[in-house]
């Protein structure tokens, strides 16, 4: 298929980019425990969940300073897995982040862990579990329809 201008979808390159930043910022954290890092990073998922890939602070970095010096988009991906891989994020960054603010540093770590393994399966091999389980949250939403009275 020939990509055109037209063509609906967001550059796969953008979201694994995006998780490089993320697996950076989560190693961080579970480095040093500093859960003020991770709270920036829950704002930043939950820019991505809420508005998109595209107007997220790395999607935005990604589109104003490193597509223009790639080469052309060969492959896009619908955005609406990508927005809700970052609602994903956002739940395990916000109860990690409770987490720490509880002083049950175990349990915030193991919270990020998960959060950076996906982040790192995204960046590395291109395996977005949140895109992976969109499929069924999207069968299992109401979707408001038929519930006329």
């Amino acid at each position: 298929m020939a990509l055109t201008q037209t063509t609906p979808g967001i550059d796969v390159r953008g979201p694994r980019f995006a998780a490089w930043i993320t697996t950076a910022v989560l190693a961080i954290v579970l480095a040093t425990n500093w859960w003020p890092l991770l709270a920036a990073q829950a704002v930043i998922f939950g820019i991505g969940a809420t508005r998109g890939p595209r107007h997220s602070p790395y999607g935005m970095l990604y589109s104003r300073i490193v597509a223009p010096r790639l080469g052309p988009v060969t492959e896009r991906e619908p955005a609406a897995p990508v927005q809700f891989a970052q609602f994903v994020g956002l739940t395990f960054a916000a109860a990690g982040l409770v987490a720490y603010l509880a002083g049950a540093i175990l349990a915030a770590q193991v919270l990020v862990g998960f959060a950076f393994a996906a982040a790192f399966l995204n960046a590395a091999f291109g395996i977005c579990l949140g895109c992976q389980i969109y499929p069924l949250a999207a069968r299992l939403a109401p979707t408001g329809r038929g519930t006329a009275a």
